[in-house]
């Protein structure tokens, strides 16, 4: 019985990931995204999403937090969208992202060191290695929370693709960083969600990959 329990855990299908799927694909999906997150941040760049979010209340505010808290914290409020609209399934396992990330970021300063990231560079890898990060994510039904969620919802509902509803609300919020940030840094933070969010539009189509 034992033996058969474990099997069931491994095995999946064309249209169903098994529970080793799923949670191998949170952890990569996390990993990337910190790892995405520390060449912007190492490169002076802002981030769209909840994390742009964050980073406009700080200086807003002056409260100091460190990224992994307060991305944690204003994630909080989209749990409940995610549970009404998208299932426990999806919100557990959105849950369950958002606080590894928020865990790795604490640590990998203590592990990975940065001297120099050209912001071009660091814009376009960046945004690169978020966004498969993110698309690791997505196909395991879970997301970094906050506007993924809601583009995916929209997705769900209106068949628009998600990358682009998210580069619009990052558009947003990078406009908004015009008050705490020169030209050039908002220009290649732009460049960076502009990469981002292309690289989950183009790749992540509900029609092409259906597993759950």
């Amino acid at each position: 019985m034992a033996s058969n329990a474990f099997a069931g855990l491994l095995n999946s299908s064309a249209d169903r990931h098994s529970l080793f799927d799923d949670a191998q694909g949170i952890v990569a999906g996390s990993m990337l995204a910190v790892l995405g997150v520390t060449l912007l941040s190492s490169a002076g760049l802002l981030a769209g999403g909840t994390a742009g979010l964050a980073f406009l209340a700080h200086y807003a505010t002056g409260f100091s937090f460190t990224f992994g808290l307060c991305f944690f914290v204003v994630n909080l409020p989209f749990y409940y969208l995610a549970f009404r609209r998208l299932g426990l399934a999806f919100t557990i396992k959105t849950f369950a992202a958002i606080a590894l990330t928020s865990v790795l970021s604490e640590f990998i300063s203590g592990f990975v060191s940065m001297a120099h990231v050209d912001p071009i560079a660091g814009a376009l890898f960046g945004g690169l290695v978020i966004g498969a990060g993110m698309l690791a994510l997505f196909r395991h039904r879970a997301s970094l929370g906050g506007i993924g969620i809601l583009a995916l919802y929209i997705q769900d509902r209106l068949g628009w693709r998600a990358g682009f509803v998210q580069l619009g609300f990052d558009g947003i919020i990078l406009a908004l960083s015009f008050f705490v940030a020169s030209p050039f840094i908002i220009a290649c933070s732009v460049l960076g969600a502009i990469v981002l969010n292309l690289t989950i539009a183009i790749n992540h189509r509900k029609d092409r990959y259906i597993a759950m």
